[in-house]
């Protein structure tokens, strides 16, 4: 009962909600000379298809993943395979990583076998792309900025960046190569990594500072809530709910390709939307800001999953609650 409580005031939220769209910049893609060889960490359902796109384009890819049967594909394919980040940063002119939790980020680039380990680096930037809290994007571009380079080239780089650069389109878009880039960090290491986005992306926005790319969250928990309310699609005159049932449609048997339609497997994880809505509520509660949408959705994916759901693409909150069943 809760829970159609909770749907039911989602759907009256949902008629009250404004977008405003940030403006796209386009660019067609090409391989940077300065980034030849790239080390990308992560090859989830994202982060695989991401440095496959890479490696289409025409880059030296070198890969590390904990799952060896990742890494095997890669393999496979002619990919360097490496057994640890620091030999992953070794390899590489500019290292991307894609993942899960901050956690998992903060390990990979400060833990004993982590990308900045010796703080002498061969990078001369890291693009993270997993979707974390701001917080934790700023302290690692603060640790990175404080490292210095092997080797100075005849370039502007006289130290290591970050960019903090999460992604929007989902499992789909990184197939495709059309995500989009929300990045954070200096422009002119924005500027530079351009190419790189556009090998995997068809556009890119420039936020601003360090830490200003988690502006996706906002996505993240307005995606959260239209898996939630799509029943009453007709009910509102949002752009950008059309988009979505147009591209992503939650409804099984409607579209073919999305995980609705492959009883929710191979998209993008509940348990990785729950993080991601969880951070945008912590985030809010520290400056003061009440989301009583997000809150909604918060409860509601935290429920499912402890329903056994986490695994399944996050599309699946519709059916599971809407059909009144505990099985997807």
């Amino acid at each position: 009962m809760a829970v159609l409580y909770r749907v039911r005031s989602l759907h009256h939220l949902s008629k009250c909600i404004s977008t405003k769209i940030l403006p796209r910049r386009f660019y067609s893609a090409q391989v940077s000379s300065q980034f030849e060889t790239v080390g990308f960490i992560g090859l989830g359902n994202m982060g695989s298809r991401m440095a496959n796109n890479l490696i289409k384009a025409g880059y030296q890819v070198a890969v590390h993943d904990i799952n060896c049967n990742a890494m095997k594909k890669f393999s496979d394919i002619g990919a360097a395979t490496k057994e640890t980040p620091t030999e992953v940063a070794e390899a590489s002119d500019v290292v991307i990583t894609m993942l899960p939790t901050s956690s998992h980020v903060y390990d990979v680039y400060t833990g004993p076998n982590g990308l900045l380990y010796g703080g002498n680096l061969r990078p001369r930037l890291f693009i993270d792309s997993s979707t974390i809290d701001p917080q934790t994007s700023r302290k690692l571009s603060t640790i990175v900025s404080n490292c210095t380079l092997k080797e100075q080239k005849e370039d502007h780089w006289k130290k290591p960046a970050l960019l903090d650069a999460p992604v929007s389109g989902g499992v789909l878009a990184a197939e495709a190569g059309t995500l989009t880039f929300m990045v954070g960090g200096s422009e002119e290491a924005y500027m530079a990594a351009e190419p790189l986005f556009l090998s995997m992306g068809k556009n890119t926005v420039y936020c601003g500072g360090a830490g200003n790319g988690s502006c996706s969250l906002l996505e993240q928990v307005f995606l959260s809530t239209l898996s939630i309310v799509v029943p009453s699609i007709h009910l509102c005159d949002i752009l950008p709910l059309h988009i979505y049932v147009d591209s992503y449609n939650p409804v099984p048997g409607v579209m073919e390709g999305v995980p609705s339609s492959r009883n929710y497997d191979g998209g993008f994880a509940s348990k990785l939307m729950a993080k991601d809505v969880n951070i945008a509520a912590t985030s809010a509660k520290e400056v003061g800001l009440r989301c009583p949408l997000t809150c909604q959705a918060q409860e509601i994916y935290t429920e499912l999953c402890e329903d056994g759901h986490e695994t399944k693409d996050f599309s699946c909150v519709f059916r599971h609650y809407y059909s009144g069943k505990n099985e997807i």
